[in-house]
């Protein structure tokens, strides 16, 4: 599984001459990276003096956004296998046999559900992604100061699965 390599394998994988790991794959990351980094951001403002005279309501918020981003940072590592094998999916169906009526109709049809498979993972990829910017909002703007780049980073990582979603 890809998202279990090492950083350095992860990096050698992509920059093979394999057709997966790739851009999906490096989207998901992007997004894996966002969630964590908000959440950091909100570890590093949880206990501290200003998070303390923050109104209940939004120290709500950070709590909950902490969970959340938590949990979809596996989410999206999820992604990077998902992606790859949807991928590796429709390539395999694009060598299926083709030597009569029956095979290429066959083959067709195999090709048309992979490709929607294909679709429908960068899609919900993209749809997650843009879930995480309400937290980056509220680390930014209410989180520990010093940890500000952080959420704007978060921001950048976050915008690679939706800009990434319109080239597959």
């Amino acid at each position: 599984m890809l998202k279990n390599l090492m950083l350095k394998d992860f990096v050698e994988e992509l920059a093979s001459k394999s057709p997966a790991p790739g851009g999906g794959s490096v989207a998901s990351l992007s997004a894996a990276l966002a969630s964590s980094l908000t959440s950091m951001v909100y570890n590093l403002t949880i206990g501290k003096k200003s998070y303390d005279l923050l109104d209940s309501d939004i120290k709500e918020n950070i709590k909950k956004g902490l969970e959340t981003e938590n949990k979809n940072k596996f989410e999206f590592l999820d992604y990077i296998d998902k992606d790859a094998d949807a991928f590796l999916s429709l390539m395999s169906a694009f060598h299926l046999p083709k030597s009569n009526e029956e095979e290429i109709k066959e083959r067709q049809e195999n090709i048309e559900k992979k490709t929607i498979g294909a679709i429908e993972v960068p899609f919900g990829l993209a749809e997650k992604s843009f879930s995480v910017y309400e937290n980056v909002l509220i680390a930014a703007k209410y989180g520990n100061i010093n940890a500000v780049s952080d959420a704007g980073v978060a921001a950048l990582c976050c915008r690679l699965p939706l800009k990434g979603q319109f080239l597959m």
